[in-house]
């Protein structure tokens, strides 16, 4: 159970109201983070302004998805997982792709310097090396890929942080977690320590 109230949009006044209804026309129905949000308008008012603003950015929403797929799998949010995993499908990822973005890797050379990049900003709290930067540069991300995806990564902190504090019931279907196949490999006789995989 959540441990900060989901706002009702039908019963919702003022603000909270008429973003939850944007919410709903948008997306088609209203998710229970949002509705968290809503306690107050204003958090709900930052995260969709920050969201839409990116929506227009140059990033595609793929890889916009694929970012917050690796993004929410570092930081372990469910919720986000849930979530990214449904919109995902929605915007064209394959499940493949989608369990690549899991694990901060992809098919694509570029698409994995994006998502390898995005994930080096979580892991090193946007302390990246030059070298993280070079070799993002080198695969063919420009300084406005550069820039929009650390503005991802700090959105879907803040979802994440979110998350886990409030402790939102997930109302997407919920995903498996990964297996770190590192760790059971070497007890099995000819594993493939390359591989990874959900239950």
């Amino acid at each position: 159970m959540s441990r900060i109230p989901q706002i009702n949009p039908e019963s919702a006044t003022g603000q909270a109201k008429a973003l939850l209804d944007a919410v709903k026309s948008k997306l088609g129905l209203v998710p229970n983070m949002t509705r968290a949000m809503a306690n107050s308008p204003a958090v709900l008012d930052g995260y969709l302004a920050l969201s839409g603003a990116l929506s227009k950015g140059h990033l595609s929403a793929k890889l916009r998805e694929q970012i917050a797929l690796t993004v929410g799998e570092v930081n372990g949010c469910d919720y986000c997982l849930a979530a990214h995993s449904t919109i995902g499908k929605m915007v064209g990822l394959t499940a493949e792709q989608i369990m690549d973005s899991r694990r901060g890797t992809a098919v694509d050379p570029k698409t994995e310097a994006l998502v390898k990049f995005a994930r080096r900003v979580v892991s090193e709290r946007g302390r990246v090396s030059d070298l993280d930067l070079t070799d993002a540069r080198v695969a063919g991300l420009d300084d406005a890929a550069l820039a929009e995806v650390v503005a991802n990564v700090a959105l879907n902190i803040f979802t994440n942080y979110f998350n886990h504090v409030a402790e939102t019931d997930i109302d997407f279907p919920k995903v498996e977690p990964l297996v770190d196949h590192h760790e059971v490999c070497a007890s099995i006789p000819g594993c493939d320590e390359t591989r990874s995989t959900a239950l």
